[in-house]
């Protein structure tokens, strides 16, 4: 297990991270119905068996199953004695919590409620990544940022991000956070997968240039990358894909990538899903990528990824299978700047 730095902080965070959508027996009637299948045992095991693979880094939300795996995270790893500086814990605010006008949304009021609320579900006394988990059309990005800041200043909250943000929408962010003195954001968690490469448009260059840390949430695109789906599939396709499908892939291209990620996985006696999640996690801009599971055998498959090494043709062949079509004004800056790039030096031979 390798560990990167967090954006610009001092902290260094597991490649991969634990993902707890999947912690509540949620009602099955409900949104998470089809996600949330562990009560607290389970969710204790994939925790403890995630810590031993070296995952240090563990990632929830207050919505998630509405409040139920924030309190099942936290009564893991109190049942299993973690110390709390060994382990990096981010949560996320947003989501509707409740049925009055102001319980969802990024507004100070909001999120000065619920972080309390998840500090004490988490049974902790600081979270040490709290992100806005989407985007508030209605609050001013300055009162989010004073809000979180002050989270920040009061040692509720060590470091703040964000979570399917626009890219402009980011950098007006850090615009007023570097002018206010405020909290930066210091990370964006969103999609990302080799069926899903739309992040490398705008938001990838955003994020190197501003030292943000990358999170990728749905690395497998909801499970449609496991090697479960499309041609070549062994099963019926089975899972949460075929009753949830989301996120949106255009499947055209998932197949492609799957058929060839079908074939490297052969070449290496591994998964489809290892070769998805090592293709995510050799890109050099991305920090982490969050993993999910309902049972232990598909936590020691998604586990197989940081032992594999693609080699630079595999990655090549992916690139391409994977290629976004060109787009405006992508395509131009391309023409244009080309010649702008100086030549490599030669020197003399005089």
């Amino acid at each position: 297990m390798r560990y990167n730095q967090l954006g610009q902080t001092g902290l260094f965070v597991s490649e991969l991270c634990l993902g707890t959508m999947t912690f509540g027996a949620a009602d099955k009637g409900s949104s998470w119905g089809s996600i949330a299948d562990l009560d607290e045992a389970g969710a204790t095991r994939i925790v403890e068996r995630s810590l031993e693979a070296g995952i240090n880094f563990i990632d929830t939300a207050d919505v998630y199953s509405f409040g139920t795996s924030e309190r099942l995270l936290g009564q893991a790893l109190k049942n299993l004695a973690v110390p709390r500086k060994d382990v990096v814990i981010a949560t996320k605010v947003y989501g509707q919590m409740g049925d009055k006008p102001n319980d969802r949304g990024a507004s100070r009021g909001h999120i000065m409620d619920s972080v309390e609320a998840s500090l004490e579900r988490l049974q902790t006394d600081h979270i040490d990544l709290y992100q806005i988990h989407g985007t508030d059309p209605v609050t001013p990005i300055e009162e989010t940022l004073r809000a979180m800041d002050d989270l920040v200043s009061r040692g509720l909250v060590r470091y703040v991000g964000v979570s399917n943000w626009q890219a402009w929408r980011i950098a007006k962010a850090l615009g007023i956070s570097e002018r206010k003195g405020f909290a930066r954001f210091e990370t964006l968690q969103a999609y990302y997968t080799i069926a899903g490469r739309d992040l490398e448009r705008e938001i990838v260059p955003l994020l190197q240039e501003e030292k943000m840390g990358l999170m990728v949430w749905s690395p497998l695109a909801g499970g449609l990358l496991s090697g479960k789906y499309g041609p070549g599939a062994p099963g019926n396709g089975e899972g949460r894909r075929a009753n949830f499908d989301f996120p949106p892939v255009e499947k055209d291209r998932a197949w492609a990538c799957v058929a060839l990620m079908r074939e490297i996985a052969a070449a290496h006696g591994t998964t489809v899903a290892a070769v998805a999640l090592a293709y995510i996690l050799a890109k050099p801009f991305v920090t982490t990528v969050i993993i999910g599971a309902k049972r232990q055998e598909q936590l020691e498959e998604n586990l197989k990824a940081v032992e594999l090494s693609l080699s630079e043709e595999e990655m090549r062949r992916l690139d391409e299978v994977s290629a976004l079509p060109a787009e405006y004004p992508g395509w131009m800056l391309t023409r244009q700047g080309a010649h702008r790039r100086p030549a490599p030096f030669t020197p003399s031979k005089a």
